[in-house]
């Protein structure tokens, strides 16, 4: 996922006067470029960047230092066999790169209920909302989602970027501004551009800076102004300031939206989210999630007051013109909720297994930066360091991902380290010596494997 920071520095990769060169493989080639290169080669022929692209990931799958997208063969638990394309062959890991923070992807009563669904309404109603799209099962799903975040209405988008795109691009307009953190998901800075808004872009989870920003708009009398930010940001883990964000809104007179993509189940003392995590429920104007991380399916969701939520219903095109989710995947989710309600034990033990490999990593010497949530960065800067270590990592049979530009902004990579209530103390341990080893390996810890 990339970022707004990532997004900000796009530049042109081809060096002036030359156009549509692909770089030299070798030392001064591959070696010191980035996929930042590739986003725009000036060309008459529009593919033209794409073959140079295709030299540049040869190079990098050769070193083994690409394993993007590789087949899973089973469910995704605290181990999972996947097809390893570069070994060509199953192989079973260590899984440590999945959302499935809860382990409800995997829960009995959570599988029944979409198996039960899709035999009673079909694979799906093959239609958006508004034109033969909706059962009972969507209007429930609502309900319910609405309910656990403790909001009057909830509207539920066929995926989390749709709902971040069709909420703020229905809300703000050209005369309006919209106030986002320098790290937030891709996702919103896809809904600003499409809004057409002014963007305004403040320093990662800098206050002083939000309310510099938000006092210049408020003086130029602008129209209206909506502050969003990730409740958890997803490549670093660690947790925006909402009470300090609110604040500065009530202050300055702009709205705040809040995405829990990754505080959903996980924040929170029911794991209702951010707002909960920090007692400011019905202080969040707009809370939007998705439901293919802690909740076990698929779609996105926002919450909010009865006349907000109805106004999206009819102005945000990606709910508008768009294929609903199954009735069997509303079903899951329906369940997932019931299964966080009636089993706290797991969102415990999330907690317990979080401190337990966030202390070992951190008595190691790696830089976490600020993590408070599910996610661990082990932050390495420079990307091939960071692809290396990744190397090592899966060789050793961990699964995490190594995040490159543009997930990170350049110069920023790190492996994303993702911890569920599923690992045992056995499986944190044993990955915990596999990251010392493999960084010792390549010279991220100083000692030898």
């Amino acid at each position: 996922a990339a970022t707004e920071a990532a997004a900000a520095t796009d530049t042109a990769a081809s060096a002036p006067g030359r156009t549509g060169t692909a770089p030299a493989p070798g030392a001064d080639g591959w070696d010191h470029r980035s996929m930042k290169d590739f986003t725009e080669q000036r060309d008459p022929d529009l593919f033209a960047k794409t073959r140079s692209f295709a030299g540049y990931l040869r190079s990098r799958e050769k070193d083994r230092l690409y394993w993007y997208g590789m087949p899973l063969h089973s469910r995704c638990g605290s181990r999972a066999v996947i097809f390893d394309e570069l070994e060509g062959r199953k192989r079973e890991f260590l899984m440590f790169a999945s959302n499935n923070y809860l382990g409800l992807a995997n829960h009995p009563s959570v599988i029944e209920a979409v198996v039960d669904a899709t035999r009673t309404y079909g694979a799906t109603h093959t239609g958006s909302r508004f034109i033969g799209g909706t059962n009972m099962l969507h209007k429930e799903l609502e309900r319910r989602l609405a309910a656990f975040k403790q909001r009057p209405a909830c509207i539920v988008y066929p995926g989390g970027y749709s709902a971040n795109l069709g909420a703020i691009s229905a809300l703000v307009k050209s005369y309006d501004t919209l106030v986002v953190d320098r790290l937030n998901h891709m996702s919103i800075v896809d809904g600003a551009r499409l809004s057409g808004a002014v963007r305004k872009i403040y320093r990662h989870n800098d206050m002083a800076d939000l309310e510099r920003i938000l006092s210049r708009s408020a003086a130029e009398g602008t129209g209206g102004r909506l502050i969003v930010a990730d409740g958890v940001f997803s490549m670093h883990g660690d947790v925006c300031d909402l009470p300090e964000i609110v604040r500065l809104a009530k202050e300055y007179d702009a709205r705040v939206m809040i995405d829990d993509a990754h505080a959903t189940g996980v924040l929170g003392v029911r794991g209702s989210g951010t707002a909960e995590h920090f007692g400011l429920k019905g202080e969040v104007d707009l809370e939007l999630g998705t439901m293919s991380k802690t909740l076990a399916g698929m779609g996105g969701f926002v919450v909010g007051e009865e006349e907000v939520v109805e106004y999206l219903r009819y102005y945000s095109n990606s709910y508008v013109f768009a294929a609903n989710i199954p009735a069997g995947v509303a079903a899951g989710l329906i369940a997932s909720i019931d299964v966080i309600e009636s089993e706290p034990e797991r969102l415990k033990r999330l907690w317990t297994n979080i401190g337990t490999l966030r202390d070992r990593l951190l008595d190691a010497g790696f830089d976490l930066e600020h993590s408070e949530s599910a996610i661990l960065p082990i932050v390495i800067g420079d990307e091939r360091r960071a692809m290396e270590l990744g190397r090592a990592v899966r060789s050793r049979g961990l699964f995490c991902q190594t995040v490159v530009y543009p997930g990170v902004p350049l110069g920023d990579a790190r492996l994303r380290v993702s911890v569920t209530c599923e690992h045992t103390p056995q499986d944190l341990e044993l990955a915990a010596e596999i990251f010392v080893d493999a960084a010792r390996e390549t010279g991220v810890l100083p000692g030898t494997p």
